[in-house]
Protein backbone atom coordinates (compact mmCIF):
# COMPACT_ATOMS: atom_id res chain seq x y z
CA UNK A 1 0.00 0.00 0.00
CA UNK A 2 1.61 3.42 -0.86
CA UNK A 3 1.91 6.28 1.54
CA UNK A 4 -0.97 8.25 0.54
CA UNK A 5 -3.42 5.22 0.35
CA UNK A 6 -2.42 4.11 4.25
CA UNK A 7 -2.37 7.82 5.49
CA UNK A 8 -5.76 8.40 3.64
CA UNK A 9 -7.21 5.35 5.70
CA UNK A 10 -5.70 6.26 8.89
CA UNK A 11 -7.11 9.78 8.15
CA UNK A 12 -10.76 8.29 7.37
CA UNK A 13 -10.93 5.94 10.23
CA UNK A 14 -10.21 8.52 12.99
CA UNK A 15 -12.96 10.79 11.44
CA UNK A 16 -15.08 7.43 11.77
CA UNK A 17 -13.86 7.01 15.37
CA UNK A 18 -14.62 10.57 16.39
CA UNK A 19 -17.84 11.09 15.42
CA UNK A 20 -19.03 7.51 17.04
CA UNK A 21 -17.59 8.73 19.74
CA UNK A 22 -19.14 12.25 19.35
CA UNK A 23 -22.48 10.43 18.91
CA UNK A 24 -22.17 8.30 22.31
CA UNK A 25 -21.47 11.58 24.62
CA UNK A 26 -24.50 13.30 24.50
CA UNK A 27 -26.04 9.95 26.34
CA UNK A 28 -23.43 10.38 29.21
CA UNK A 29 -23.14 13.88 29.56
CA UNK A 30 -25.75 15.67 32.02
CA UNK A 31 -27.95 12.59 32.49
CA UNK A 32 -28.15 14.21 35.91
CA UNK A 33 -29.53 17.15 34.58
CA UNK A 34 -32.45 14.84 33.55
CA UNK A 35 -35.76 14.44 34.69
CA UNK A 36 -38.78 12.34 34.32
CA UNK A 37 -41.64 13.69 32.27
CA UNK A 38 -44.57 12.03 32.20
CA UNK A 39 -47.44 12.79 29.40
CA UNK A 40 -45.17 14.70 26.56
CA UNK A 41 -44.13 11.89 24.65
CA UNK A 42 -45.34 11.17 21.27
CA UNK A 43 -46.26 7.78 20.38
CA UNK A 44 -43.14 5.40 19.82
CA UNK A 45 -40.94 8.20 21.54
CA UNK A 46 -41.44 7.60 25.27
CA UNK A 47 -38.20 6.88 26.89
CA UNK A 48 -39.87 4.11 29.35
CA UNK A 49 -42.63 2.63 31.37
CA UNK A 50 -46.56 2.78 31.11
CA UNK A 51 -48.81 0.32 32.05
CA UNK A 52 -49.04 -1.29 28.89
CA UNK A 53 -45.57 -1.33 28.38
CA UNK A 54 -42.23 -1.15 30.14
CA UNK A 55 -39.71 -0.38 27.04
CA UNK A 56 -38.48 2.60 25.42
CA UNK A 57 -40.33 3.74 22.49
CA UNK A 58 -43.31 1.49 22.76
CA UNK A 59 -45.57 3.87 23.37
CA UNK A 60 -48.78 4.30 21.13
CA UNK A 61 -50.64 7.14 21.63
CA UNK A 62 -49.19 10.46 21.82
CA UNK A 63 -48.70 12.37 24.96
CA UNK A 64 -49.62 9.25 27.35
CA UNK A 65 -50.01 10.27 30.77
CA UNK A 66 -47.85 6.97 31.77
CA UNK A 67 -44.79 7.18 29.75
CA UNK A 68 -42.10 9.29 30.20
CA UNK A 69 -39.32 11.06 28.09
CA UNK A 70 -36.47 12.45 29.97
CA UNK A 71 -36.65 16.61 29.80
CA UNK A 72 -34.04 19.19 31.17
CA UNK A 73 -34.48 19.30 35.12
CA UNK A 74 -37.12 22.05 35.49
CA UNK A 75 -38.55 22.07 32.21
CA UNK A 76 -41.34 19.42 32.57
CA UNK A 77 -44.66 21.44 34.02
CA UNK A 78 -43.67 24.34 32.06
CA UNK A 79 -44.34 22.26 29.11
CA UNK A 80 -47.84 22.49 27.16
CA UNK A 81 -49.34 19.83 24.86
CA UNK A 82 -52.93 19.70 23.51
CA UNK A 83 -53.62 17.15 26.71
CA UNK A 84 -52.23 19.79 29.14
CA UNK A 85 -49.04 20.12 30.52
CA UNK A 86 -46.39 17.73 31.30
CA UNK A 87 -45.67 15.77 35.49
CA UNK A 88 -43.36 15.00 36.86
CA UNK A 89 -45.42 11.32 38.19
CA UNK A 90 -47.87 9.20 35.69
CA UNK A 91 -50.89 11.10 35.23
CA UNK A 92 -54.50 10.22 34.10
CA UNK A 93 -55.14 11.60 29.98
CA UNK A 94 -58.12 11.03 28.37
CA UNK A 95 -57.07 7.74 25.80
Amino acid sequence: MSTTKTLTAMAVAGAVATALTMTAAPKHAGAQDMEKCYGVALKGQNDCKAGAHDCKGMSTVDYDGQSFKLVAMGSCTAMQTPEGPGALEPIKRPS
